[in-house]
């Protein structure tokens, strides 16, 4: 019945419209739910267990290090794989892309599951560990910018960072679930049974979840915008080319406002899940249950801040965001030290809140600050390139800072990072009020 009263009252065109923005709007959170799910799994698998499964023969630290730099390898490759599915995201078509970057990276994922360790495949378990975990990075590069670009193109100009919202609360969404899983199976198997293959049975999950991104993305429309520029025949050529040769200044810092984004994220996770689970003895599942609700204020950070900046402007909530995460980089390690769970999840779930406020925004102004031929590849080479700035590098720096100079110092790397980020979004304009066509 409530139905039927809207159909009465909506002209058919403006009823399906609103209908194809809701298929946009869940088919760009799902897909991302889904490929931070399988980006996310290994994080925290490299924090828990990938250290003596796939490097055994290592001291605890050295171990540590080495799966961490598994760990950054996809941050190294995401790069190339905004290059790659951006150019056919510029050229070809936003949709296509987004199948083929959903694919790579579910099944990248779900092989990472069937992979012997060390003890089975000697050396060449790490090395394919490598490899698989490259190609998440190539896919996960694809990802965000087709994502962001398919509810921001789809949106009416007032409302775009409300639409951008949903594939922003894609990570929380993903970090959520993978959390979770790995909580559920430390609280039901033993911690031989959970090292020996309960840690493998996240990355099988991928097979099903890739069915269902599929299901989803196979039944939304290229977008408006990007259908104009292919009826015109105005595709670039090379558009990484032409981001480098006419945007340089907004790529390079938009990656450095996206800096403190992932190093917040990234030292707020994988770093604290491995340092207050070994350097302080917290257990494996206080630490799982803490970050599932730490997840909660960063789903809040992000909504609040994606559907505020359509009124209050995308550079003005980031920079607030970056400066709430300089003071809280000095607070977060202060509250960990205390090894009181109610006092930890504060410390992460504050640092969480700030990275929200920071990327919630981001899904509309990146892509804001580059035009329709190249805004795939311009705006997926400003957020991953920030991610291998500020992710890739965040656990390994933290992880040795801690180590020589005491977990203050890691306190301080956040904030400097907060403060980089800072003077680069200083350096970019308001966006909120352009016209993507």
């Amino acid at each position: 019945m409530h139905s039927e009263a809207i159909s009465s009252k909506v002209p058919a065109a403006a009823a399906d419209s609103t209908e194809s923005l809701r298929r946009v709007a869940v088919a760009s959170f799902i897909g991302t739910a889904i490929e931070f799910y399988d980006f996310y799994i290994y994080g925290t698998a490299a924090a828990l267990v990938l250290n003596q499964a796939f490097f055994p023969t290592l001291t605890p630290v050295n171990a540590t290090l080495a799966a961490f730099s598994t760990y950054a390898v996809a941050f190294a490759a995401r790069p190339l794989g905004s290059v790659v599915f951006g150019h056919f995201g510029d050229r070809v078509g936003r949709k296509s892309v987004l199948v083929a970057s959903l694919l790579l990276m579910g099944l990248s994922t779900a092989f990472v599951g069937l992979l012997p360790g060390y003890g089975t495949w000697g050396i060449w378990a790490p090395l394919l560990l490598i490899v698989l975990r490259f190609l998440q990075g190539i896919g996960l590069g694809g990802e965000w910018g087709g994502a962001a670009l398919l509810a921001v193109e789809h949106a009416p100009r007032g409302r775009r960072g409300l639409y951008a919202a949903f594939p922003q609360l894609g990570p929380s969404v993903g970090f959520f679930a993978a959390t979770g899983v790995f909580w559920l199976l430390s609280s039901a198997l033993d911690d031989a049974a959970f090292r020996s293959w309960g840690w493998r049975v996240p990355f099988l999950l991928s097979f099903l979840l890739v069915d269902v991104g599929l299901f989803v993305r196979l039944k939304i429309s290229e977008t408006p915008v990007f259908a104009k520029v292919l009826e015109a025949q105005e595709a670039g050529r090379v558009p990484a080319v032409e981001v480098l040769r006419r945007h340089p200044r907004e790529l390079l810092l938009g990656a450095g406002g996206m800096i403190v984004a992932y190093g917040l994220f990234y030292t707020a996770t994988t770093y604290c899940l491995a340092y207050t689970t070994s350097a302080l003895g917290v257990s494996r599942n206080t630490m799982l249950g803490l970050s599932l609700v730490a997840c909660l204020f960063l789903a809040a950070g992000t909504w609040l801040a994606a559907t505020r900046s359509d009124a209050a402007g995308r550079r003005k909530l980031v920079l607030a965001g970056c400066g709430l995460a300089a003071v809280w980089g000095l607070v977060l390690f202060p509250l960990l030290d205390t090894g009181t769970p109610l006092l930890i999840a504060l410390g992460i779930g504050g640092a969480l809140f700030c990275m929200g406020v920071v990327y919630g925004p981001m899904g509309a102004y990146l892509p804001e600050l580059f035009g329709t031929t190249v805004r795939y590849s311009g705006a997926s080479l400003a957020y991953n390139l920030g991610g291998v700035l500020g992710g890739a590098v965040a656990p390994l720096v933290a992880t040795r800072l801690q180590s020589a100079f005491g977990s203050a110092s890691v306190g301080w790397y956040v904030s400097a990072m907060a403060v980089v980020s800072l003077g680069c979004v200083l350096a970019l304009p308001e966006t909120r009020e352009r016209e993507l066509a």
